[in-house]
């Protein structure tokens, strides 16, 4: 029996739903620009209305810091919403009282309507007892398909869960299920792929994977600050100094836990960070003192793919290089590639998640290759991070 409760376990039919969904997506002159998130909810919106439950749809868009905004409202989303379903959807501009409850009554098995923003009101992100009880008034389950806003234990993600039989829906299934099988209960050998900007953003991250994987490759500007503390002269490349010693740390616990650490042997540098600059590929004891690195060199990729090579699962956060600016996306869309490749051929179980992960892997066309990507950022960093979510924590049945 799964750990969590999901729509398997749930009597849908002539209910009233509320699920929990994510619709923060970007939008441009006043419509939707990328429907991914809404395609990645309608699976789990469409299974509720198919076997007659009434869908109650909630969900934030932008900070309106608990106060109404117009201009982050909930409204223009319906159209997106509507055709990715390709069935009706309503809209109230409330998300509890008369106006709510009224839409509520009205509605028919089968139909699904978007109440507005929930952080238009201050308890949502307090998690209010008060707002939770008024949005519970207006249910009869609840289904939580919300993976990305799982990491904050507000009104919509958390608290219902405690008033309403809670279930998760199929986006977040999948999110968790994928998840586990990367970290909790993994086939080894386990490499780990963390690049980005800064230490500092993945201490905890770079940390808590250090006693959980077989490798742990560290790409992106972060890896010159694990070469500064190995002694490396990296000239003017992006680095933090003063982590030089947390990145010794993270060092020791590795070798420690019989995680092999693996930093580029290779780079390709250039004076600056600009489309179509010279650039060159230097070893990386022999970076010149007015360059900088910007991504990683063909040796080093040939090393990172030959770990994935002996993977049984991978895991990703975060591009090898300045994949924004060719031609230092080539480690990135390389390695993306043989990855993607590797997932379909070898039977690597691959997750990657965050917004510039997913960005990179599109780039590469190598996303829909892959096991699983997740579109959360936050929480995917915190569950990287080895945290408790308290949205996915509140559906174990255990609880």
């Amino acid at each position: 029996m799964a750990a969590f409760k999901t729509l398997d376990d749930a009597e849908l039919a002539g209910k009233r739903v509320l699920c929990r969904v994510d619709l923060n997506v970007p939008m441009t002159a006043g419509a939707v620009s990328d429907d991914t998130r809404i395609r990645a909810v309608a699976p789990t919106i469409a299974e509720i209305a198919d076997k007659g439950g009434r869908v109650i749809l909630l969900a934030h868009f932008g900070r309106p810091k608990g106060q109404p905004n117009p201009d982050m409202s909930l409204e223009p989303v319906v159209a997106a919403v509507t055709e990715v379903l390709g069935r009706p959807v309503g809209f109230t501009p409330a998300t509890i009282g008369e106006t709510a409850k009224a839409a509520v009554d009205a509605m028919k098995d089968g139909e699904i309507v978007l109440l507005e923003n929930t952080r238009f009101h201050a308890g949502e992100e307090k998690n209010d007892p008060e707002l939770v009880a008024a949005i519970a008034e207006l249910g009869d389950l609840y289904v939580d398909d919300a993976f990305s806003a799982s990491h904050r234990a507000h009104a919509s993600t958390e608290g219902l869960a405690h008033r309403l039989p809670a279930y998760a829906g199929r986006a977040m299934q999948k999110e968790i299920e994928s998840l586990e099988s990367a970290l909790a209960h993994p086939e080894r050998p386990v490499v780990a792929v963390i690049g980005g900007a800064k230490v500092s953003s993945k201490i905890d991250v770079l940390e808590n994977l250090t006693g959980k994987v077989d490798a742990l490759v560290i790409g992106g500007g972060m890896a010159n600050t694990f070469l500064l503390a190995k002694g490396v002269l990296i000239g003017r490349s992006l680095a933090e100094p003063d982590l030089v010693e947390t990145a010794r740390r993270i060092m020791a616990a590795a070798d420690k836990a019989g995680c092999e650490i693996v930093l580029p042997v290779d780079a390709v540098v250039a004076v600056g960070l600009e489309p179509g600059i010279d650039s060159q590929v230097v070893d990386i004891d022999a970076v010149p003192d007015d360059q900088m690195i910007l991504d990683i060199g063909p040796k080093s990729i040939a090393t990172v793919e030959s770990w994935i090579n002996r993977a049984r699962t991978l895991v990703w956060n975060g591009p090898l290089g300045a994949f924004e600016v060719p031609p230092f996306d080539a480690a990135t869309v390389a390695v993306a590639r043989h990855a993607a490749d590797r997932t379909q051929t070898a039977g690597l179980n691959s997750v990657a998640g965050g917004g510039e992960t997913v960005a990179a892997l599109h780039h590469a066309g190598a996303a829909e290759r892959f096991g699983s990507i997740s579109t959360a950022g936050g929480a995917f960093l915190e569950w990287l991070e080895g945290k408790a979510l308290p949205g996915v924590e509140v559906l174990r049945r255990d609880r």
